[in-house]
């Protein structure tokens, strides 16, 4: 049986036909493939490299395939698996199904593909309900494909995947053995231009000639290590322990050598300027200035203002190649593809298109010294701005400043706002169409659907398009694996595949959450509000209308902070009852139960911002009673939550930590990381006294434990608050509040309370027992 989605939130079954694949590619980038494929590990490392992802997958039918690496002209040119029935006789449970593939990520796939669509498989991450395969076969007895079989091109070369932030939001507490499960997964959806961003801190710490101290000022703790990366921030959440170094170098050595037996082609780091403040005193005559302020609160200079080394500089070219040259010599010539993103979320010195343009053929001059076939990858988030300064004649100095062929944007947001309508296809530079999706690691419900099934089409099939991919650069993963899964087989849909959109999945612009229990309002309620008969009826008007597909609370007459809402909650609460009425006869699924838990979460916490907003209606008319009883209810659901997240092992705040202080080589160790990973999913950057980090919330998380121990406590602290207001008849003291909660964060923060990492409770009772409790 195929995996059961949530009923509100279900795509229908994607159909099979695929048709053949003729698409016309710049010879610059003909001549790219070309010298990848000449990198790739040989054909009987790939073919093993298939067997080992089957038999860690499905270790019963080890016997019951035949993997076998063919060339691209078997594909008419294409890289492409294609499946067949394996006809020579054999005893026993001898191979049943032949699948060809041009590499083994190709192989992998079709074996994906056939487990999928001929046997009801289903293959999604551990977090989300994991590997579904109940529904196939014994060995013997798998079932055939049509007599022709099927041949599954590629439309486009690349299948894209991560973000530059997903190493710290998700991987950074990963162990091999967690990585090991991850590039399965990506083979199985096809993913074959991964980042590979593990480890280039000691890189860096091998490439700078300055001491351990100087580069403690540099790089930031290990939960913020991708901002430290990109030049936002400094020191913040370090110092980074030399055993860390050695450690990732050696996880990062183990990743690139499964990418590589795979048939993978790995996205290496590059130099973007961004240097230590210590190369001051070491080159003083060096052209290097301070960037400005990225979210710190007071623009404290310990965290905040990185270093900039001016691409005019010959030392830039210099520490470029350098770099690119230790990583050849650490890792080997395992690819020409190099990330890096100049400005991120941060301002260049000065808009002149000159200067952007040299900035650009430093940065690639830099690359293409250290490997003269480099091509940069770049991605296209700087270019989403709201700011003025990305204006055409930047974009266009900044993607000319390189050959052609010689650089590869990320369309980062492509399913909400693809930068390549409105660019000329980006001015003619080969783009990779992408999926972001999630903001922080955020966890709730929601995607495009019929943006991700017609977007990668419409975008390749355009006049002049220059589109060479599709990727996936999700800011954190393991959440809403539907979406994934539909983005996955764009990489190998020429056609736009027919999708059932509803509600939850429909075509809105979502990008944090915002639900009020995991991102608590820092507002004072006792500022004019208008009437609140005309905000209740404006409220009651978004809250019952079917068609609501954007944001609750839009009124711009409104002060109030505003929560997500983009559907009926009327059909997702009716939802939910036919959900639960299945849960005796698939209580015993994985999937089913990850669904459950995260269906009944969504339900409640969009019940719960109703609630917070009927306390502070009560707060404004000071009606103390009304007041208690709405905070009481918000904060009931709050613990409710907690015990439902709790009953499934996916949703624990126990983990998160626990795999933290795994990596710690000793106590002082443990003691920073478990601080780096309970600070990024609250405060995440710095405080005062009394004000909260600029990104706090960013990273929330609905996880059992941080619930009870760190929302609940904020929430009812700030309704105390308001009672104390009534009761004295005077204003919210908002300043207090701020004072009392962040004391009481930055001591959770430090704290080293020990958290379950196994769930208890039966899922389907406690739902059912919710359900009753505020739907009956």
């Amino acid at each position: 049986m195929y995996t059961l989605k949530t009923l509100i939130f279900i795509t229908t079954l994607l159909i099979l036909t695929q048709s053949s694949v003729a698409l016309s590619r710049p010879e610059a980038i003909e001549s790219l493939l070309k010298r990848l494929d000449s990198k790739r590990a040989s054909s009987s490392v790939q073919e093993s490299a298939a067997i080992a992802v089957l038999k860690r997958l499905l270790p019963s039918h080890i016997h019951s395939f035949v993997f076998e690496i063919v060339s691209k002209d078997v594909c008419r040119g294409h890289s492409c698996f294609l499946i067949n029935n394996y006809y020579k006789k054999s005893s026993g449970n001898g191979p049943e199904i032949s699948i060809k593939g041009t590499t083994a990520v190709e192989i992998a796939s079709g074996l994906h593909w056939y487990l999928k669509y001929q046997c009801g498989a289903h293959v999604s991450w551990d977090k989300t309900g994991g590997v579904q395969i109940a529904s196939i076969p014994r060995p013997g007895s798998l079932p055939l494909v049509k007599d022709k079989g099927v041949m599954i091109q590629r439309p486009v070369p690349w299948n894209y995947y991560q973000n530059v932030v997903t190493s710290s939001y998700s991987y950074v507490w990963w162990n091999w053995e967690r990585w090991e499960k991850e590039l399965d997964w990506m083979a199985l959806q096809g993913i074959n231009l991964p980042l590979a961003f593990t480890g280039q801190e000691a890189i860096w710490h091998k490439n700078f000639n300055i001491t351990t101290e100087e580069l403690n000022d540099f790089f930031g703790g290990p939960a913020f290590l991708a901002w430290a990366r990109m030049g936002n921030l400094h020191s913040w959440g370090g110092p980074l322990p030399h055993n860390w170094l050695d450690q990732q170098l050696c996880l990062q050595k183990q990743i690139l050598s499964r990418m590589l037996e795979l048939g993978m082609t790995p996205v290496l780091p590059s130099f973007s300027g961004n240097v230590p403040a210590a190369l001051k005193k070491i080159f003083p005559s060096a052209n290097i200035t301070r960037l400005g302020d990225w979210n710190t609160v007071d623009k404290n200079p310990r965290w905040c203002c990185t270093y900039l080394l001016n691409p005019s500089d010959p030392l830039f070219v210099e520490i470029g190649e350098a770099f690119i040259r230790q990583q050849v010599k650490e890792y080997g010539d395992v690819t020409d593809i190099y990330n890096c993103d100049t400005f991120n979320e941060n301002s260049p010195p000065t808009s002149d298109p000159a200067y952007i343009s040299s900035l650009g053929a430093a940065v690639y001059k830099a690359m293409s010294r250290g490997d003269k076939d480099a091509v940069w990858l770049m991605q296209g988030w700087l270019f989403y701005s709201d700011s003025a300064f990305w204006k055409p004649p930047q974009m266009q100095a900044l993607l000319h400043s390189v050959p052609f062929g010689k650089m590869i944007v990320l369309d980062l947001f492509a399913e909400a706002k693809p930068i390549w309508k409105n660019s000329s296809q980006f001015y003619g530079t080969p783009y990779v169409w992408c999926l972001l999706h999630n903001f922080g690691g955020n966890i709730e419900m929601y995607g495009i659907l019929d943006a991700i099934s017609s977007g990668p089409v419409d975008a390749r099939t355009s006049d002049n398009s220059t589109m060479v991919g599709v990727g996936m650069c999700m800011e954190g993963i393991e959440q809403n694996p539907v979406v994934y899964e539909l983005m996955s087989e764009m990489a190998f849909r020429s056609g736009k595949p027919q999708v059932l959109v509803i509600s939850g999945f429909s075509h809105f612009l979502l990008d944090h959450n915002t639900d009020f229990i995991v991102k608590f309002p820092d507002w004072d309620p006792s500022l004019n509000f208008g009437s609140d008969k005309s905000q209740q009826d404006n409220m009651q008007i978004l809250l019952s209308s079917p068609g609501t597909r954007r944001f609750l609370f839009q009124d711009k007459s409104s002060d109030f902070p505003e929560a997500h809402l983009w559907y009926s909650t009327q059909e997702v609460v009716q939802a939910l009852w036919l959900f639960l009425d299945a849960g005796n006869d698939l209580r015993g699924s994985l999937t089913y139960r990850y669904d459950l838990v995260d269906l009944t979460r969504q339900v409640l916490s969009k019940l719960a911002n109703q609630v917070y907003r009927d306390a502070m209606i009560a707060f404004r008319r000071k009606d103390a009673r009304a007041l208690n009883l709405h905070g009481q209810k918000f904060l009931q659901i709050i613990k409710d939550i907690d015990v439902l997240l709790a009953s499934d092992d996916n949703f624990l705040l126990g983990t998160w930590l626990e795999s933290a202080k795994k990596l710690a080589a000793d106590p002082s160790d443990m003691k920073l990381y478990e601080w780096n990973a309970r600070t990024q999913v609250t405060m995440w950057y710095d405080t005062t006294t009394t004000n909260q980090s600029q990104l706090h919330d960013y990273a929330n998380k609905f996880w059992s434990g941080l619930l009870e121990d760190y929302y609940l406590p904020r929430a009812s602290t700030y309704f105390g608050h308001l009672t104390k207001s009534l009761e004295e008849n005077k204003n919210f003291k908002l300043t207090e509040w701020r004072k009392e909660w962040i004391a009481f964060s930055n001591k959770w923060q430090a704290d080293t309370k020990i958290y379950p990492v196994k769930a208890k409770g039966d899922a389907l009772a406690i739902a059912k027992a919710l359900y009753k409790k505020y739907f009956g």
